[in-house]
């Protein structure tokens, strides 16, 4: 199964915040939840730590421990994106989803944590991700080039060279 996996750093995407956000049941996109400056500042009074943010050195740092995992697991990774704030994957893999999105934040948080650039009880990632199933090649197109081009500026980017 092929599937595109975001996930976001701790504190930087509020229930309630500018960019909109889904509830927690699967809806259209469509059905964003609508800005709300108190749901933000309540979300925000709950967090113990700062919002997290990645330089560029600990984004390349991350993009690469993932690009490792996906290999050690035997899992395609098709494209990345690790931003400072978030990033996205295509990945096609044998496991469940919620493993998938598991593994690789463990895996990421393992390399920010080696880089010692955080202390030793920082929150890199928000809790859960979002993982959605990619049904047909041109879904898999299609979110590859959202990942890929669609981000803004690119940062920390991989593409898989399809053979």
């Amino acid at each position: 199964m092929i599937y595109l996996i975001m996930f976001a750093c701790y504190g930087s995407h509020l229930h309630g915040d500018e960019l909109g956000s889904l509830g927690r049941k699967p809806v259209p996109a469509s059905l964003l939840i609508a800005a709300d400056t108190k749901r933000v500042l309540s979300e925000r009074q709950w967090m113990d730590q700062p919002a997290y943010s990645m330089s560029g050195r600990q984004r390349e740092a991350v993009l690469s421990a993932l690009v490792e995992r996906c290999s050690d697991r035997g899992w395609n990774l098709r494209a990345a994106h690790v931003r400072s704030h978030h990033l996205h994957l295509i990945v096609d893999g044998d496991a469940q989803p919620g493993r998938i999105l598991n593994d690789l934040k463990s895996s990421a948080s393992r390399c920010l944590n080696r880089l010692g650039l955080d202390g030793d009880v920082r929150r890199h990632w928000a809790r859960h991700g979002s993982t959605r199933r990619l049904f047909d090649q041109q879904n898999v197109s299609d979110a590859i080039r959202y990942v890929v081009d669609q981000q803004g500026a690119p940062m920390s980017v991989f593409e898989a060279v399809e053979k």
